[in-house]
């Protein structure tokens, strides 16, 4: 019995060579240069030329006047990003669900979800026209209301907002797709004894709709803090500049910029893997919180 089991269990596990073989080259083997962070690293010298100095490289992150602005910069934003990326996309499927024409509903889910398939390079380019402050759509509509022409993208008291609303507007589409499924899974017959009983379409969805989507908001929202430190660096490298590095400038960014425009690559990689052991304590935490609120588990 043992033998047939491994002889019908071979083939299923040679199928996953290939991509052991791809975890291991491509996720694991660069993990090497973890050491560049504790070196003056120099590329001519390699990995192992290069003069080990410890923790220094972390110190001198540590003494940057800008570190600690990039990392609340950072917290900030990606918050922001969490608690919108949470509350719209359950309102957009609520709203969603409450449309009875089916052809009505099909075109407004293809129209919200068309955002998310477009790049931030393209985004970023619409972006640039309509938040322009002399000739975008929005300043002409604030401008014809009275308001004076706001820079958005080029104003550290809007920046982090625009930042948030431009993600959400790219994002929320798709991220209904969720919260959607989960209302379909609800049973229709409490919105049918709801119905016998008197209750409005408000009262429905307080009383049952929400209930029954709470398992999974709390599932999203527990998994989310494992990203609390990702505030998106596609995103803010095509739209930000050096006159919002104040409000907008976030670690990723802040990487690259050391790493690949001041070719301090041991201090780069320090940054890097603060961050990244900072984001392993978070998405364990957000495992646990997941299992304890919401009963998920990974295996």
């Amino acid at each position: 019995m043992v033998g047939k089991k491994w002889r019908i269990g071979l083939p299923l596990h040679l199928m996953l060579i290939p991509g052991l073989l791809a975890i291991l080259i491509f996720s694991y083997i660069p993990m090497v240069g973890v050491v560049i962070a504790f070196q003056k690293y120099v590329p001519a010298k390699g990995v192992f030329g290069s003069k080990w100095i410890g923790l220094n490289n972390f110190k001198y992150v540590m003494d940057l006047p800008d570190f600690y602005q990039v990392f609340w910069n950072t917290l900030y934003i990606a918050s922001m990003k969490v608690a919108v990326g949470l509350i719209v996309p359950v309102v957009i499927a609520i709203l969603l669900n409450e449309l009875r024409k089916e052809v009505v509903r099909r075109w407004v889910q293809t129209l919200i979800y068309l955002p998310y398939f477009l790049s931030w390079v393209i985004l970023s380019g619409v972006l640039l026209d309509i938040l322009s402050p002399s000739q975008g759509i929005v300043n002409q509509l604030l401008q014809g209301v009275g308001i004076k022409s706001i820079f958005f993208l080029g104003d550290n008291r809007w920046f982090p907002f625009t930042l948030v609303i431009s993600n959400e507007w790219k994002e929320f589409g798709f991220s209904t797709i969720v919260y959607i499924a989960a209302i379909l899974g609800i049973n229709p017959s409490l919105y049918e004894a709801a119905v016998v009983d008197g209750a409005s379409r408000w009262r429905q969805t307080w009383h049952i709709t929400l209930p029954g989507m709470a398992p999974i908001i709390v599932l999203m929202a527990t998994l989310s803090v494992g990203n609390i430190l990702n505030a998106g660096f596609e995103q803010v490298f095509n739209l930000y500049s050096p006159i919002v590095y104040q409000s907008g400038d976030i670690i990723d960014t802040f990487v690259y910029r050391i790493g690949m425009v001041d070719a301090q690559y041991g201090v780069a990689t320090a940054v890097g893997l603060f961050k990244s052991v900072i984001s392993f304590i978070l998405i364990s935490l957000s495992y646990v919180l997941a299992y304890r609120f919401a009963n998920y588990r990974i295996f």
